[in-house]
C-alpha cells in the first residue's frame, strides 16, 4: 500500500494536468479519485513489454475520466431538470372564473347592503377582510359583523330551500 501512495503522490500532477485538459471543474475531487483508481487498475495491467509505465498510466487515466464524463452526460441528458422559470407560480390558464355575480347574488336575499358588498368583494372580487375595510373606509370589526351576518344569513336561506 505504501508504494501506490508513493506513486500515487508521484503521478498527482499528472492527475490534474488531465482534469484541467478535460476542463473538468464540476466534481474535480470525484474526478481525482477515478483517477487514483484508474492508476491503480493500470499498475496491476501494466506490461513492460509494451512500453512506459507513465504512458500507460497518463492514457488509462484520463480514458477512465472521459469515460465517466460520458456516462455522466447521458444521465443529464435522460434525466430533465427543470429550470428556476418553471417553478415560478404560473397561473392555470383553465382556472374557473370567479363565481358570476348574478348566480352570486342569487344566494343574497334578505341580506343588508354592506352584506352584499362583502359577499360580492369577497367572492367576485377576491377582495381580504383588510383589502374590503380599506375600500369601504371602514374598520375591519365593521367588515368581519357584515361576514358574520352574511355568513349566517347565507346558510339560513341555502337550509330553507334543503326542506
Amino acid at each position: 500500500m505504501e508504494g501506490f501512495t508513493e506513486l500515487a503522490n508521484q503521478y498527482r500532477p499528472m492527475i490534474y494536468h488531465i482534469i484541467h485538459s478535460l476542463n473538468i471543474y464540476k466534481n474535480e475531487e470525484e474526478f481525482f479519485q477515478i483517477a487514483l483508481i484508474a492508476l491503480w487498475e493500470a499498475q496491476e495491467r501494466f506490461d513492460p513489454e509494451k512500453g512506459k509505465f507513465s504512458t500507460f498510466a497518463y492514457s488509462y487515466m484520463k480514458g477512465r475520466m472521459m469515460t465517466e464524463l460520458t456516462r455522466q452526460l447521458k444521465a443529464e441528458e435522460v434525466n430533465v431538470y427543470p429550470d428556476e422559470v418553471f417553478w415560478e407560480m404560473k397561473k392555470d390558464e383553465h382556472e374557473e372564473e370567479p363565481l358570476q355575480l348574478a348566480t352570486l347574488l342569487s344566494y343574497c336575499d334578505g341580506l343588508t347592503n354592506k352584506q352584499k358588498q362583502w359577499v360580492i368583494y369577497t367572492f367576485y372580487f377576491g377582495m381580504s377582510v383588510r383589502e374590503i375595510a380599506e375600500k369601504e373606509k371602514v374598520s375591519l370589526s365593521a367588515v368581519k359583523k357584515w361576514r358574520a351576518g352574511a355568513i349566517e344569513k347565507v346558510r339560513a336561506n341555502i337550509n330553507t330551500e334543503r326542506c
